[in-house]
């Protein structure tokens, strides 16, 4: 359903020199906190895979159900229950993506302060730019949680109409079309999250270069 990308890790390469300083310099401190932010996400990143695996576990399940016939209901019944299971371990990696992702915003804000205090122009709006650019993607990562937990809620709705025996075709192929739109506006969530982090990413090794930090682009 969803493939997002995740921030660079970088390298900072520290020369032996660099240990003669007093301290490290404002640039070097503001690569400590964009970096730690990296490992913040680490558990963003570890959970696409799992999600993948559900979102076509529970795609199995309703492709199943819709196959069976009205009089089956007690299959459909067990079919929909197991889906609702699915879809709230879903609802739960959601969860732990936003808390992992609010707090390596938290640290990254830690270097909003960072920036006022550096002197040289360019650097300073290198790293200008680039506060821009994550508050970006987190407004964009925001717009994806919400896109993807509304879909989880008309999903658990459709489910618990397929239970009801009763159901009525007009209403089914409603709550369908909302899901069908609902999964469109993830779909174009994702693409904005996915653009703002590569703007980032970019605007990331821009500042480095910018501020004479010499790193290794190790992976994305």
């Amino acid at each position: 359903m969803r493939k997002v990308k995740g921030i660079l890790v970088l390298i900072f390469i520290m020369f032996a020199m660099a240990a003669c300083q007093n301290g490290p310099s404002t640039s070097e401190q503001m690569y400590e906190h964009l970096e730690k932010a990296v490992e913040l996400e680490e558990n963003f990143e570890a959970q696409q895979e799992p999600m993948a695996t559900l979102e076509n576990q529970e795609k199995e399940l309703y492709d199943q159900i819709i196959d069976l016939s009205a009089e089956e209901i007690e299959q459909i019944d067990q079919l929909s229950n197991d889906a609702i299971d699915l879809l709230n371990q879903r609802r739960d990696i959601l969860e732990s993506e936003k808390e992992s992702i609010e707090t390596a915003k938290e640290e990254f804000d830690n270097v909003l302060p960072l920036v006022e205090e550096i002197e040289e122009e360019k650097v300073k709006t290198a790293a200008s730019d680039l506060v821009t650019a994550m508050d970006n993607r987190y407004t964009a990562y925001q717009s994806l949680y919400d896109a993807y937990s509304a879909a989880l809620t008309l999903d658990e709705e459709l489910y618990n109409m397929l239970k009801d025996e009763e159901l009525k075709k007009e209403d089914l192929e409603a709550q369908i079309e909302k899901i069908n739109e609902s999964y469109d506006k993830i779909f174009e969530a994702n693409d904005e999250f996915n653009e703002a982090t590569k703007q980032y990413n970019q605007l990331k090794k821009d500042f480095y270069e910018t501020a004479g930090l010499d790193v290794q682009y190790e992976a994305e």
